[in-house]
């Protein structure tokens, strides 16, 4: 979970002119260098014992960060915390200026369920022009509640959809339901799992990411995926036969 996480921010930082992706003692950094926040990130690179430490490896980001004049988030698999420290951990972050955002389950599947039920007919493309890629960008900004020039800025190198494998499903030419996977840790991430407003509950974005996982699957031979669920995906994603394995919380200035 925490190694693809990471690779997943590293691909779209390596892909930007003022990306940045560096290893710092017990931390990783994988930023975009733009106005999105969350895409300038910190995560653990190794398990934490003790509190101490843990206000260690939040320094040593808040450092770089801060002579870069970055807004930053720090992205944290809370089963790298030693357990008397994962208890205290929000209150450590917070002692250092962190605001904690969001938890979101960590989820793990060796092998996707088949569905339920038939799934309803949808054109899936992948992300290769300029039509494709402003419809993923304003899918999403859309349904993440954030600007879609945030969006477009991460986005805007031509190489990151290389290894950020991204999919938008059409209905009657209509943009309306994106996934996208990244290869990372053994396993196949899936990440920006998305249907617009009055597309939702019909199918769409399950559909859209069972094609960008068989895709993946088939280009590198791996079953093995994981996700990090919002609370609408959470009954889905069991369905489809993932389990919590984490929390993933996240910290921002």
């Amino acid at each position: 979970m925490a190694d693809n996480l990471r690779e997943s921010f590293r691909v779209i930082a390596a892909s930007r002119r003022p990306g940045e992706v560096r290893e710092l003692r017990g931390v990783s950094i994988a930023a975009a260098g733009g106005s999105f926040q969350m895409f300038n990130a910190a995560f653990l690179s190794a398990p934490v014992e003790t509190e101490a430490e843990l206000s260690r490896r939040i320094l040593l980001p808040m450092v770089h960060f801060n002579a870069r004049g970055f807004e930053w988030a720090y992205w944290v698999c809370e089963d790298w915390l030693h357990a008397r420290t994962r208890r205290r951990s929000r209150q450590i972050f917070e002692r250092h200026g962190m605001r904690h955002s969001v938890d979101l389950p960590g989820m793990v599947a060796e092998r996707v369920a088949p569905p339920l039920k038939p799934l309803p007919r949808i054109e899936v493309r992948r992300v290769r022009d300029g039509g494709t890629r402003d419809a993923f960008c304003a899918i999403g900004a859309l349904c993440f509640h954030v600007p879609i020039s945030w969006f477009r800025e991460v986005f805007e190198g031509d190489s990151v959809w290389e290894r950020f494998a991204s999919y938008v499903g059409y209905v009657e030419e209509e943009p309306v339901s994106t996934a996208a996977i990244v290869v990372g840790g053994g396993a196949l991430g899936v990440y920006n799992v998305a249907t617009v407003p009055g597309h939702q509950r019909r199918g769409y974005g399950e559909s859209v990411m069972r094609y960008a996982l068989d895709a993946a699957r088939r280009e590198h031979g791996i079953e093995r995926s994981i996700l990090q669920s919002t609370p609408p995906g959470y009954r889905l994603y069991e369905r489809m036969g993932y389990r919590t394995v984490t929390r993933v919380a996240v910290y921002s200035t």
